[in-house]
């Protein structure tokens, strides 16, 4: 909650730069990224550290990265597009880093909807990690949102952080994977 606590304070104290707008859009966006980030770096951290009370914070996280996400679409709804249904539905179809970043909004609000334990037990335990293993989809997608709309302006180092970060910690769990398939 930090962060928004950051940003209200900014916004009303008028620190947010030349334009506020962009400036939410893009520091709702960045906040995103970074909660996914520390999503993924939960379970390579719990199991390093042999610390299994980390799991814990890993649903609480993830709803996190569904609020800054939701929090990023509304910021780009209302302010780049009014809060008008039909521009904001063109402007998806006619861009497609928007219609990336609003699939990967898709599949955060069915995560999000899942993540009681009471959907647990309606979906069944397997069926459940397998929806919830789409946050590895999230994952590439938000990279890719985040690389179609630096690209046009020249500036991927900051993307080239959150592609690296995320194959780190995906790439982490293709190795465990493959260990623990391996005969021994």
């Amino acid at each position: 909650m930090g962060p928004l606590v950051w940003l209200v304070y900014a916004t009303a104290s008028n620190l947010l730069g030349a334009n506020p707008a962009q400036a939410l859009v893009r520091s709702t966006g960045d906040w995103t990224l970074r909660t996914l980030c520390l999503v993924l770096a939960v379970t390579p951290l719990r199991v390093s550290v042999g610390w299994p009370e980390l799991a814990r914070l890993r649903r609480m996280a993830g709803l996190f990265v569904f609020f800054y996400a939701t929090l990023h679409a509304l910021c780009y709804g209302w302010f780049d597009m009014g809060l008008e249904l039909v521009d904001i539905a063109k402007d998806i179809s006619k861009r497609p880093f928007i219609l990336v970043g609003f699939a990967a909004w898709l599949m955060l609000l069915a995560l999000a909807l899942t993540s009681l334990d009471r959907a647990v037990r309606w979906l069944g335990g397997r069926r459940w990690r397998l929806l919830h293993r789409s946050v590895y989809a999230v994952a590439g997608l938000a990279v890719l949102h985040f690389f179609w709309m630096r690209a046009a302006k020249n500036d991927l180092i900051e993307v080239a952080v959150y592609a690296g970060m995320l194959a780190l910690l995906l790439g982490w769990r293709v190795l465990r994977a493959l260990r623990s398939a391996a005969p021994a």
